[in-house]
Formats: structure tokens, C-alpha cells, sequence
């Protein structure tokens, strides 16, 4: 479980972050919403340790990240995946050898243990026949799900996903969306995930903080996301024609 605490954060004198406070929870979809501005990514950043705020504790599991000591800070660091928007491959590296960095940046693991785990959690990911393969040798979902594989080969408590969809088709996107789902759950990691994809948030919001103007707006569930009377919610999410009708069929029911 993730606390987040009154956490403000400023540049150049602007406020970005003001007075958020919300948990996210162990073994859920944690979602972060809002429009361009609104403060997800600075949050997301404040989270990974890459901001520092100016006021307010971030508290993973309890241990409230400010205080903790330099050693203590990369212990936790190694707790933690993340899944870039661009899937931030190394070109020159094979599948396999993605995978398999952070286990030797983290790990005393040897060869055959660092394989081991490579092949578990390829075949997790299902991309055991791209093992020797080079990130320009396959699709862009493959080259997420090879993210994915990277993100949890050092099995994280805690996973950070920023646009994980961004770039992907349709079908692509619900395809990771489960699979980041099913990941969550059954390794009860503590996921947050930044997104703009409304898909996501209808198939796999278990919980939803919708920012506006780095204020928290509202938080809830996808189906409380449906009946939500929350103005600037309803505004930003139902903003389609489609995903208003699909609303007013839910509420039909």
C-alpha cells in the first residue's frame, strides 16, 4: 500500500501539486486520471522518488520515503518496476537480456538463476519466441509486454506504469490492460498506473484518482466512475459521444 499525505509540489513558483492526500492500495489497478497540467505526472515522479516535495510524506507499506536513510532508499528502490511510455527498450539487447538487466544491476543472482527467471516470466508475458529477438524485430505490444516482463523480472511490491497504451492499437491496449491487471492480482503488487485511456479506466479501474488542476477531484471504483454526479469527472470522462451513451445505458439498468 502506497499513503500519500498532503504532498505539495512547486516549480518556478507555480504550484503543480496542492495538498493531495489518497492511498493506493496492495493488489489493486490504481489509477491516475486528469487532463494535460493537472499534476499525474509530476505525482507519478514524486512517487518514483524523482521529485522531491515540498510538503507531505509519501509512505510505502509505512515507511515514509523522506525519512528513510540513503541505503534504505535504494533497498526500496529495488522493491520497485516501472513501465515507460515508450517501453524504453535497449536496442542493442536482445528480449532476454532487457529482462534480465535489473536482475544484474540488483541481484547476486548467477547465470542460471538470472535465466531461470528470464524464462518464467517471458512465458508469463507470453513471449517465449521472442528471446533472441531485437526490440526493432517486433510490434510495439510485444515491445510492452517485454516492459512488462522487465518491470516485474525482480518481483516488485510496487509497479508503476506510465501510459502503458500509449501508441498501441485497440486491441493491443485491452490485451495489456489485462495483463497488467492479471499481474497486479496475482503477485498482489501495489500498481499504479498514469493514463489517459478511458478504455482503461472503464476495464480495470479499481481505483481512480481523477486530478484537476493538482487538486484530487475524485477518487472511486469504475462502476462509482459511472454514477458519479462529479461535474468536472463527468466532463472529462464522458467527453465522447460514445462514452456518454455508454454511461446512460449503465444507468439505465
Amino acid at each position: 500500500m502506497i499513503e500519500i499525505k498532503n504532498v505539495e509540489k512547486s516549480f518556478s513558483g507555480t504550484k503543480i501539486l496542492k495538498g493531495i492526500s489518497t492511498v493506493f492500495e496492495t493488489g489493486k489497478t490504481n489509477l491516475i486520471i486528469g487532463q494535460s497540467g493537472s499534476g499525474k505526472t509530476v505525482l507519478l515522479k514524486s512517487l518514483l522518488g524523482i521529485h522531491t516535495p515540498e510538503s507531505g510524506q509519501i509512505c510505502f507499506d509505512g515507511r515514509v520515503y523522506s525519512e528513510l536513510q540513503a541505503d534504505e532508499k535504494r533497498e526500496l528502490r529495488t522493491e520497485i518496476g516501472m513501465v515507460f511510455q515508450g517501453s524504453a527498450l535497449f536496442d542493442s539487447m536482445t528480449v532476454a537480456e532487457n529482462v534480465a538487466f535489473p536482475l544484474r544491476m540488483f541481484t547476486k543472482n548467477n547465470k542460471a538463476q538470472i535465466k531461470e527467471r528470464v524464462d518464467f516470466v517471458l512465458e508469463r508475458v507470453d513471449l517465449t519466441e521472442a528471446y533472441n529477438k531485437l526490440p526493432s524485430q517486433i510490434s510495439g505490444g510485444m515491445q510492452k509486454r517485454v516492459a512488462i516482463a522487465r518491470a516485474i523480472v525482480n518481483k516488485p511490491k510496487y509497479l508503476f506504469c506510465d501510459e502503458p497504451n500509449s501508441g498501441l492499437d485497440p486491441n493491443t491496449s485491452i490485451l495489456i490492460d489485462n495483463l497488467i491487471m492479471k499481474i497486479t492480482e496475482e503477485y498482489d503488487i501495489t500498481t499504479v498506473i498514469n493514463t489517459h485511456d478511458m478504455n482503461s479506466v472503464m476495464e480495470i479501474g479499481d481505483n481512480i484518482l481523477f486530478l484537476k488542476d493538482g487538486l484530487k477531484a475524485w477518487q472511486g471504483s469504475k462502476e462509482e466512475i459511472f454514477r458519479t454526479d462529479n461535474e468536472a469527472v463527468v466532463d472529462f470522462v464522458y467527453s465522447s459521444n460514445l462514452f456518454r451513451k455508454v454511461r446512460e445505458a449503465y444507468l439505465k439498468e
